[in-house]
């Protein structure tokens, strides 16, 4: 049983003959008896009584009609929602954490009261795991650190963000990495890009850090931190909206190294409704 047999069944319901139906449907008359017949023979059932040139809908005619509605509809509605270019539906966003805590909030809201219509979705991870799932059709679009450097991805850089270097209020203060090579810091796992960053700080100072806890979220980097257990670098956005952001001293990182941008990414070729409302949302937001 496809759409074609149940539209028309539907019609011969509602003109009463396969003439009727076939000038509805604009097909030959013979072509709408035979869809017929086929249908009737896959349900097993006759789904009108046959009276000279009239057909009267039957017992389990009526029961198919009911729910040849509901279905026509439903199609009808889902063609109209993924074709259309006002933003509707399900729209699957992701974002590493710093951007979803401090920066995503008020956007969303926003987003929301423009196009109630919109179910958002949110997740966040590390920007390696956002931009794998963004590979894998997971999200529709994600907010990571950029530029993107795979080549299926495209965006446009949407916040600026500092990353800063944290240690204990009693810690002298940093101005390069070998002044703190060797000692235990705090990170994410290996797939997150600020870690990398961090790491590459070290290395273009020949230095390194030493042992690497990782950890699953930045008020637990901030209270080891503040303990004076080792350092961390987070963004500065992150720190400053964090209630015990008066723990910890926060250093800049020389010649402009933790100076990045976050970009809102998605796959080249699309370009659906609700990223472009997305889109228009943020660069209202910047001017």
């Amino acid at each position: 049983m496809d759409l074609t047999q149940l539209e028309v069944f539907r019609a011969i319901a509602e003109e009463g003959s396969v003439t009727a139906a076939a000038g509805k449907l604009h097909r030959v008359p013979s072509n709408i008896s035979t869809r017929l017949r086929q249908l009737e023979e896959e349900l097993g059932t006759e789904l009108f009584s046959r009276e000279k040139l009239r057909l009267h809908i039957t017992d389990a005619g009526r029961t198919l009609l009911d729910y040849a509605n509901r279905i026509l509809a439903l199609t009808e509605e889902a063609r109209v929602r993924v074709s259309s270019q006002h933003p509707a539906g399900v729209f699957t966003l992701g974002a590493i954490e710093s951007t979803a805590a401090v920066r995503l909030p008020p956007l969303i809201a926003r987003y929301h009261q423009a196009w109630p219509e919109v179910e958002l979705d949110l997740s966040t991870g590390p920007s390696g795991d956002m931009s794998d799932g963004l590979l894998a059709g997971q999200f529709s679009a994600v907010f990571i650190d950029g530029p993107p450097k795979h080549p299926q991805l495209e965006g446009i850089p949407v916040f600026a963000e500092e990353m800063v270097l944290i240690s204990s209020l009693n810690h002298p203060p940093v101005t390069n990495a070998r002044e703190i090579s060797g000692s235990t810091i705090y990170a994410f796992r290996a797939n997150c890009s600020y870690r990398r960053l961090f790491e590459n700080w070290f290395a273009r100072e020949n230095a390194s850090p030493g042992k690497i806890f990782e950890m699953e979220s930045y008020h637990g980097i901030l209270a080891c931190v503040s303990a004076g257990a080792g350092l961390a670098l987070i963004p500065k956005s992150m720190l400053e909206s964090m209630p015990g952001r008066d723990s910890v001293s926060a250093w800049p990182l020389a010649e402009g190294m933790g100076q990045l941008a976050i970009w809102l990414v998605w796959r080249k070729g699309s370009g659906s409704a609700n990223l472009r409302a997305m889109v228009r949302l943020l660069e209202a937001v910047q001017e």
